[in-house]
């Protein structure tokens, strides 16, 4: 770098600023953003028309303020610039039929390809604006309603043992006597193996700790129904995640849901 004093002076302005000064002085003298010809409407919805491709995806996402936010984007710039086609405030189809439609028919019609999550607003919208496309249903949304499943098995199991803690809480103070919870080998108790299992259901066991792996041992002890549903949970993802032939998948998976 220069060693002149005055680019010695900027370098050590730089460092003085804090993030939302130096994001202020971005924004409103170095960007363009003012002079943004979508900056009026941008908090309800964006459009980049030229990024529209063969294959797009279409997903919800909430940011930090917990808005919820449609978000349309273009595989082919693979998440680099360009991969944006839009952002819809919301969900709803008619918000999303909308703005899409600002896109020439013409564009629209070359759509091949539009991944998905389950949410029929999705479908519509899609139907709608790219008539010629294929619906494709995001994997990650399929194998999250399998882990979904297990963690629903967890919560049910958890909430009879509270249940029964309690039961047998009263049952001892019309007694007298004190409760004690029983303490597994790992130094659980019953409620707190179900409750500190959540999220070792949610990896393969490949990736387990030590102490995971024990609690786990425990856990599948007591509730053996729920080591069936984490088997086919991981048992799903192994298909998505090793099948490279679409006719072994298919078959793996008729396979699969005879077990379900």
């Amino acid at each position: 770098m220069d060693n002149h004093p005055v680019s010695a002076q900027l370098v050590g302005l730089f460092f003085q600023m804090d993030g939302k000064q130096l994001q202020d002085q971005y924004k409103n003298h170095l960007s363009d953003f003012h002079d943004w010809n979508q900056k009026a409407h941008a908090e309800s919805w964006t459009l980049f028309a030229e990024n529209i491709s063969e294959q797009l995806s279409i997903d919800e996402t909430s940011f930090s303020n917990g808005e919820l936010y449609t978000i349309i984007s273009s595989k082919s710039a693979k998440g680099r610039k360009g991969t944006i086609l839009a952002t819809i405030k919301g969900t709803k189809a008619e918000d999303i039929i909308t703005v899409l439609e600002w896109i020439p028919l013409r564009s629209r019609n070359k759509v091949k390809e539009v991944t998905m999550d389950m949410a029929p607003n999705m479908a519509k919208a899609i139907r709608r604006c790219f008539r010629n496309a294929r619906r494709v249903v995001d994997r990650f949304h399929v194998q999250k309603l399998a882990y979904d499943a297990v963690q629903e098995l967890r919560i049910k199991y958890r909430w009879e043992v509270l249940d029964a803690e309690s039961k047998k809480i009263m049952e001892l103070r019309k007694r007298g006597i004190p409760y004690e919870p029983e303490l597994l080998p790992n130094g659980d108790t019953l409620k707190q193996l179900l409750a500190r299992s959540r999220y070792l259901l949610f990896q393969h066991s490949s990736r387990w700790s030590e102490s995971q792996k024990r609690r786990a041992e425990l856990l599948f002890i007591r509730f053996p129904k729920l080591k069936q549903a984490y088997d086919l949970g991981i048992a799903l993802g192994d298909i998505f995640n090793k099948c490279s032939d679409k006719k072994v998948a298919f078959t793996k998976l008729g396979l699969w849901h005879n077990q379900v």
